[in-house]
């Protein structure tokens, strides 16, 4: 297995459907949930965007053209993709608290549109991450599969969520991320802003190698011997433990999660079966070169909760062949992977 590769190991059985998403942006819709309230003063203009049939660079350089500022006033907390409508903030940099006519910022073209939702004063800079995660609205077409099955499906990802894999997007258009960081770690030369890419991809490729083998063994969301733990929504982690009636009951709420490596300098922090399914996931050759690559590159070893369960997860048939699908996730998670779950869903638009 390796990043270019589309289908990893299901948690729940064999595809229940085949279907396109991405037909439209207007299928594809995202919406981030903020992480804080604006503090009302300051010299930052939050600001919430919608925007269709663009990427996040491309909004915030529009931003900073309409401001008369340079690009580096202009702040948000993630990256959307060009091919969805998406709604998300931007913070511009505004020493004197003089706003340009916020009329004027609107695009209204053809396939590039953007409108101003809501605005506020900010004391700070709107930091990368500071979101609390992103509602989705996905509509699947040419939906083929029986609608029962399909329904168990969604009703089963509710129940137990779903594997916490690193998406496609993480690994490249061609999924050749991985490839790439093989090369730079053996000595080619890259930009600075493409280095951190491919290590994200590479840890990436890493993490998903011990989820894959722990899905096939059955225990993405049950405990291993010498396990490592997430607390929900954080990443602090505890362990390693023995499992017990109180973490039974914990593991159950979705309160914690079974952990994966995020590779890094430094030893695997689980013991027992968790450390010998880790070790035995990553111990081919081009695995070893990666967990070289990285620990030479100086990142430290992390962990990732195994199990990601959507919020709110809902769902309508717009039509015979045409499926809605609503929930929300919680940053650094895949909309895609919930929709991987269940079956081949093919995206007709690139991201970007």
């Amino acid at each position: 297995m390796n990043g270019s590769e589309p289908v990893l190991p299901r948690a729940h059985g064999d595809a229940v459907l085949t279907a396109r998403m991405r037909s439209a942006p207007e299928d594809f819709f995202v919406e981030e949930l903020p992480g804080f309230e604006p503090s009302g003063s300051g010299e930052h203009l939050l600001l919430t965007i919608e925007k269709r049939g663009m990427n996040t660079a491309f909004a915030a350089r529009h931003l900073a053209q309409w401001a008369g500022v340079g690009e580096m006033a202009i702040g948000y907390a993630g990256l959307k993709d060009r091919h969805a409508v998406t709604r998300q903030r931007f913070s511009v940099h505004l020493p004197k608290k003089i706003a340009p006519d916020l009329s004027t910022l609107d695009i209204d073209g053809d396939s590039e549109r953007l409108r101003l939702v809501e605005h506020a004063w900010h004391a700070k800079k709107l930091p990368r991450g500071a979101l609390a995660g992103n509602r989705f609205v996905l509509v699947l077409r040419g939906v083929e599969g029986e609608r029962d099955a399909i329904e168990a499906r969604l009703r089963a990802i509710d129940e137990r969520g779903v594997p916490n894999y690193f998406g496609e997007q993480r690994f490249g258009r061609d999924g050749d991320n991985v490839a790439n960081a093989r090369a730079m770690f053996a000595g080619r030369r890259v930009r600075r802003e493409q280095r951190t890419l491919l290590l994200s991809a590479a840890r990436s490729e890493l993490f998903n190698r011990v989820l894959a083998r722990r899905v096939e063994m059955g225990c993405w969301d049950r405990p291993l011997d010498g396990e490592v733990w997430m607390l929900d929504g954080s990443r602090s982690v505890f362990g390693p433990q023995s499992f017990d009636e109180v973490l039974a009951q914990r593991l159950d709420a979705f309160d914690i999660h079974p952990t994966g490596p995020l590779w890094g300098r430094g030893e695997l922090r689980t013991t027992d079966a968790a450390f010998e399914c880790e070790s035995s996931a990553l111990s081919d050759d081009e695995a070893i070169a990666l967990r070289a690559g990285l620990e030479a590159e100086g990142l430290k070893q992390e962990r990732r909760a195994l199990r990601l369960r959507p919020v709110g997860l809902a769902w309508n048939w717009q039509a015979e062949d045409v499926l809605e699908v609503a929930f929300s996730l919680p940053p650094g998670a895949y909309a895609t992977v919930v929709m991987s779950e269940l079956g081949e869903v093919r995206a007709v638009g690139r991201s970007g």
